[in-house]
């Protein structure tokens, strides 16, 4: 009985042994299907991972060229030095090798040496011949791998547009992170096969996968005019000990951007490397957030970004919103006496004294302000903001390069008779200087708001093929080809016999108009001298913006940057294929101007007092003109020496004047 009771115990215990075993084997099944059929690909990428070492082969950055071909940013081949740390045998003198090549320190490189990762970097960018050195050690675990380093063959040249890439080979700021898109390349890969530890296996070698290099920008830029104007306008700044200045040339007819010259600028090889050389001597006490702050102020492209109050520039939308609407004609008559009263403001001319009697072709040529804010009341404010609209103020240009600004304009409900006549001689609204060429633009070529750019076209990697041409918007008929016509003949005659005769060229038609801008807050008497030419006036091929902030002795627009605008043109013209309008016998004109009845030189009265220099000038048969209330002359315009007609006002320089709170509303052209 006993013994059929304990074999009943064992039959029960192996039958529950059974079913364990048959469960464990039915579970071990289940988890083989599982893994099979539902983890299956994710083990065999762990595998693959484990397995196989891949390392980047990096794709040569497209290059950036001017509208000629001329290379303005390219990539030259470097070499990049890595360690796969279980391929190396001997860690210390794997550092001590390197390190002494490569100029490390033999810490840093053991270090990074006896890191247990898959690949390390030691260096990104090694020469070639340090390259060499190394494969010639024969390290095992060191890799070299070919590399790219960006390069501006040019330096400085268009910085602010070109803009520069990152250590990642990626575009930070300008044209390089624009069509960032189109530069990048595709990415190569190397494939090794390894065991288990890391080490390579015997006879499996190594798998390439190759990239695709990026494809070139083709700018509008030309070099040859974008080093010019670089040339002038730091020359310009240097002169006038000013702030800051810029030069920016294109064709009216389509927006290509041939040159945006910007001083101060940096040199696109160390863009980390600040130019400011006050700046630099205490940037090691700077905190990392002023670093950035100020080397983003130099990186940044003002023309673009930043806004400011045009001053008498803008006269151009006032006069064009009249004429369209009929508002006035070239022959139509106004006085100034000197200011106007608006509202209950008095706001006064830049003469003081007063232009009298004039047309309205003679107020755009005198740069009058009574007659535009007269102009600016008759339109009234819808129909005023009708044009600001128009012109598109309020919205971006569409400028192929990021952190475009767009204008700042009062809001309509808050715009009384004093801000309108204002903002029709260019004061109480802001704008960018890419905006008002623009609209300049519009205003001399027909009609048509253009989209500025630099793009042209995008090529492939061996800039032979041109693979898509880029196109931009435009919007026709802004402003009637009639009022078009009216404004060219209003803005020839600036240059002909108004207030920017500095920009004339014996040969060629040039228009154009003047500015003088007070920066706020106006108490501190600074100001922006500007000047926009283009010519042909018939069919204009070139437009120019000249700015010059913060100009110390006189500031005019149309003595500071009418004569670097004309320097640009005499030389921009012929070189673009510009054929002059007409002969110099044919205008009646001759280089030899003291031999002619009505001409004489400028005195030199450089160092005179007032009353000495007011003499001298008025016996010359010339009138004068003084800013400032010094006491001795320290800067004339005209030149000492320079051929002027009779009658003309020379300017003479004594000390910043000061004037009394009405001036917030002055254009002093």
């Amino acid at each position: 009985m006993k013994s059929h009771y304990v074999n009943t115990i064992y039959r029960n215990r192996l039958r529950i042994l059974a079913v364990i075993l048959l469960v464990c084997l039915l579970g071990l099944m289940l988890r083989v299907v599982y893994i099979k059929l539902v983890s299956g690909g994710y083990l065999t990428e762990l595998s693959d991972e484990l397995h196989n070492r891949e390392r980047t082969l990096e794709s040569k950055r497209g290059d950036i060229v001017d509208r000629s071909g001329v290379v303005l940013a390219t990539s030259g081949s470097i070499c990049r030095v890595s360690v796969v740390h279980n391929q190396v045998e001997n860690e210390e003198e794997t550092a001590r090798v390197l390190a002494e090549i490569l100029g490390l320190t033999y810490e840093e490189v053991l270090e990074k040496v006896q890191k247990r990762v898959a690949l390390q970097i030691i260096q990104n960018q090694v020469s070639t011949e340090q390259a060499q050195q190394i494969r010639q050690a024969n390290l095992p675990g060191v890799m070299i791998d070919e590399n790219y380093d960006r390069y501006y063959p040019f330096g400085s040249l268009a910085a602010q547009t070109l803009g520069f890439v990152g250590s990642d080979n990626q575009g930070v700021v300008g044209l390089e992170v624009a069509y960032d898109a189109y530069l990048q390349g595709i990415d190569g890969r190397i494939l090794s096969l390894t065991d288990a530890r890391g080490v390579n296996l015997e006879g499996q070698g190594e798998q390439l996968e190759k990239g695709a290099d990026g494809h070139v920008l083709q700018t509008t830029l030309d070099v040859n005019l974008q080093q010019y104007a670089e040339q002038l306008i730091e020359k310009a700044v240097t002169q006038k000990n000013a702030n800051k200045g810029a030069l920016i040339a294109m064709n009216p007819q389509n927006g290509e951007i041939y040159a945006m010259a910007l001083y101060p600028s940096f040199d696109l090889n160390t863009p980390f490397t600040i130019q400011d050389e006050t700046l630099a001597q205490t940037w090691d006490q700077m905190d990392e957030a002023a670093q950035m702050d100020a080397l983003n102020q130099m990186w940044r492209n003002w023309c673009i970004n930043d806004t400011y109050e045009p001053g008498s520039t803008f006269k151009i939308v006032t006069a064009s919103a009249a004429l369209e609407e009929g508002l006035t004609s070239l022959e139509e008559g106004f006085h100034c006496s000197g200011n106007l009263v608006v509202a209950d403001r008095r706001i006064r001319c830049h003469k003081s004294g007063g232009h009298g009697s004039l047309t309205f072709l003679q107020g755009v040529q005198q740069s009058c302000n009574p007659v535009f804010m007269t102009l600016a009341l008759r339109l009234g404010v819808d129909r005023f903001y009708e044009y600001l609209d128009r012109f598109e103020f309020d919205e971006k240009t569409g400028i192929d390069v990021p952190g475009e600004a767009t204008g700042l304009m009062h809001d309509k409900a808050n715009v009384g008779p004093v801000e309108l006549a204002t903002m029709g001689f260019g004061q109480s609204l802001t704008i960018t200087p890419i905006q008002l060429l623009r609209t300049a633009a519009a205003v001399v070529n027909g009609g048509t708001l253009v989209t500025p750019h630099f793009g042209k076209s995008i090529m492939d990697s061996s800039a032979q093929t041109v693979l898509k041409e880029l196109t931009y918007d435009t919007q026709p008929q802004v402003i009637s080809a009639a009022t078009s016509d009216a404004m060219r003949t209003a803005l020839e005659s600036v240059v002909t016999e108004g207030g920017g005769s500095k920009a004339s060229i014996n040969g060629y038609s040039i228009g154009g108009k003047t500015a003088t801008s007070q920066k706020l807050p106006r108490s501190a008497h600074q100001y922006i001298s500007s000047f926009l030419g283009f010519s042909p006036v018939e069919d204009a091929q070139i437009m120019v913006l000249c700015l010059v902030d913060e100009p110390e002795g006189i500031y005019y627009g149309g003595t500071v940057c009418a004569p670097i605008v004309k320097e640009f043109l005499e030389n921009a013209l012929p070189y673009l294929g510009v054929k002059p309008n007409y002969s110099t016998e044919e205008s009646g004109e001759t280089d030899a101007l003291d031999a002619e009845e009505g001409y004489t030189a400028a005195p030199d009265v450089l160092g005179m007092s007032y009353a000495q220099a007011k003499k001298t000038i008025e016996e010359a048969g010339l009138e004068v003109e003084s800013l400032g209330s010094g006491e001795v002359v320290s800067e004339q315009f005209p030149l000492a020496g320079e051929e002027i007609r009779k009658g003309t006002k020379l300017i003479i320089y004594l000390e910043e004047e000061k004037t009394n709170e009405d001036t917030r509303f002055n254009e002093a052209d």
